[in-house]
């Protein structure tokens, strides 16, 4: 997909990459996709000796589909720009990767927790700025 790829996982930081990527795409006039990966929990299964469910996979996608449609619902439907969304299964920096192979442009944000925490990057933030070969944008949270 030529256009600008935005990750979001309904935190406040997803909702700043959001806003910067929604202006990129405007300006640039390109198409927006936006991506929520998801994966269950290891805390929602103790170990190797239990699979996951059927009903925690469910429940985790339909997370991430909430997550999307919130995030399509503050753009709105005639906002200039042609807007796709997709929740995927799996690592979000490695789902990041993979949906921006051919990107113009990823955006993720960068999560901060406290004055310490706001100088560095978050984990995936992170690992996509590692792994990703496009032009990438790590967004702070203000």
């Amino acid at each position: 997909m030529s256009g600008i790829v935005v990750g979001i996982d309904g935190s406040p930081a997803a909702e700043a990459a959001l806003a910067f990527a929604f202006d990129e795409a405007k300006l640039r006039e390109l198409p927006l996709r936006i991506v929520c990966a998801w994966e269950i929990p290891a805390i929602e299964y103790a170990g190797a000796a239990f699979v996951p469910s059927p009903d925690l996979a469910e429940s985790a996608e339909s997370e991430a589909d909430a997550v999307l449609a919130r995030a399509a619902a503050t753009l709105g439907a005639d906002c200039g720009v042609h807007v796709e969304t997709a929740a995927v299964h799996g690592h979000p920096a490695t789902v990041l990767v993979e949906q921006a192979s051919d990107a113009t442009l990823l955006v993720v944000g960068a999560r901060g927790h406290g004055a310490l925490a706001t100088l560095v990057l978050g984990s995936v933030s992170k690992a996509v700025a590692h792994h990703c070969a496009v032009p990438l944008a790590i967004v702070p949270t203000v």
